[in-house]
């Protein structure tokens, strides 16, 4: 076990949640000279979440990069996740220009896979204890900040003290409970069904997705040809769900537009769900707490930012704190930026998600893109920016985007109404 360099501090800091954000964070901040505990409440190393969208978005890349995932992934058989999206006004295809670069792209990859694997990683980075069965049970606080955890173990109790805590335990974050940190809750008005498919062909092996209006639906290719396939309808939709929810799902499925053929594939998993999954926001930071991942704010599942945004959130936590972590800086202020960090990256998003989860149709903005995005490849590659999180909504909806998108459905209109019924609408 690392030997604390001060009798006041067991470790610089102690991270609950061994997942994607807390191993993330663990293994940046160790490599930056910081001494970690990283808990975990399973006792299993091979443990994973099993609700989830099993994607990583392209903004996370040069975090997976960092950490040094990215030839262990490819390794595992992640699949690089392009997609097709289907709306009202056919299929929005995203492809790279015929002189530019590959689109950017992350991975799909089981958590089965993945989440052992960067536990493993963190567990083998010099500064970081991976403790197993260690679940928080409360915060030790003096005058008033945080200074460190009580946690159940196979031992028994236990206290560790650390400059910095950090919530890494999901949407349900006991760190941000016991820290007093507030939710802010916003209901989601689709609930959300998966089951995993092996040989389940896709049209050139890429994610879908249906935008129905207000249904979704998604179909993501991920290692070991095993597919996850989700269906997330509006929640008025849900008393026949209950009644048999093995019928509604394959038939929910059997009538998509070229809707995948599941009958023809293996499906190798029970279909799970929730009927209840509420966005979540909070404050990304305490006297001596961080939350970082789904702690600080659960997406939608619908758009799968919740992997990358792990990855990302504990990437920001890393540069901005490491060094007031070992003593060398101020926290507090290193805590506020970490924060603004937080807010000015996710802010805008998270806003998007909470109005479109309310399952209202387009309005008439995603009417403009969406549409366009299905006529012109400029603006179906814009999509595709926004849709991994490269760009944020006000680049994304920008006056000149929204320019471009007017045009490509004016060159539409044009290309397919008759000349003459044009001059009648001049006239």
């Amino acid at each position: 076990m690392t030997k604390p360099e001060s009798a006041g501090h067991d470790y610089d800091v102690v991270i609950s949640g061994a997942s994607l954000a807390g191993s993330a964070a663990a293994i940046l901040l160790a490599r930056r000279g910081v001494r970690v505990a990283l808990l975990e409440r399973r006792s299993d190393p091979e443990a994973y979440k099993v609700l989830c969208t099993h994607s990583i978005t392209a903004s996370a890349y040069p975090v997976l990069d960092e950490l040094g995932l990215v030839p262990a992934l490819e390794k595992a058989g992640a699949v690089r996740n392009h997609a097709r999206w289907y709306t009202r006004w056919g299929w929005i295809e995203p492809r790279a220009a015929p002189t530019g670069p590959e689109l950017p792209y992350g991975y799909n990859i089981r958590r089965s896979t993945l989440d052992p694997l960067i536990r493993s990683h963190a567990a083998q980075t010099p500064g970081v204890d991976l403790l197993l069965g260690h679940q928080v049970t409360g915060l030790v606080r003096e005058a008033g900040r945080t200074v460190g955890v009580r946690a159940s173990t196979p031992e028994g109790e236990r206290e560790i003290r650390a400059r910095l805590v950090v919530g890494a335990d999901g949407k349900d974050s006991a760190v941000a409970k016991f820290a007093g940190v507030p939710t802010r809750t916003h209901e989601n008005a689709r609930f959300g069904y998966l089951a995993h498919f092996r040989d389940l062909p896709l049209r050139d092996g890429i994610a879908h997705a249906w935008f129905l209006e207000p249904d979704m639906a998604y179909a993501f290719p991920n290692d070991d040809g095993v597919t996850v396939l989700a269906v997330l309808p509006d929640k008025k939709r849900l008393p026949a769900f209950r009644e048999d929810l093995e019928s509604s799902f394959l038939a929910f499925v059997r009538a998509l537009p070229e809707a995948p053929p599941i009958d023809s594939a293996e499906r190798i998993t029970k279909i799970t769900g929730t009927v209840n999954y509420p966005l979540h926001s909070r404050k990304a930071t305490a006297p001596g707490v961080a939350l970082i991942g789904d702690a600080a704010l659960t997406s939608d599942p619908l758009w799968g930012v919740g992997c990358g945004w792990a990855l990302q959130s504990a990437q920001w936590l890393a540069e901005a704190v490491a060094s007031a972590a070992t003593g060398r800086g101020d926290l507090d202020r290193s805590l506020a930026a970490y924060a603004r960090t937080h807010r000015r990256r996710l802010r805008g998003h998270q806003f998007l998600a909470v109005d479109y989860a309310t399952a209202r149709p387009f309005n008439p903005v995603e009417r403009l893109v969406f549409s366009a995005a299905a006529r012109d490849a400029s603006v179906a590659r814009h999509m595709h920016l926004f849709a991994s999180r490269l760009i944020g909504p006000l680049r994304f909806l920008s006056p000149m985007a929204l320019a471009k998108a007017s045009a490509a459905n004016i060159r539409h209109r044009r290309a397919t109404v008759p000349p003459a019924s044009l001059s009648r609408t001049r006239s």
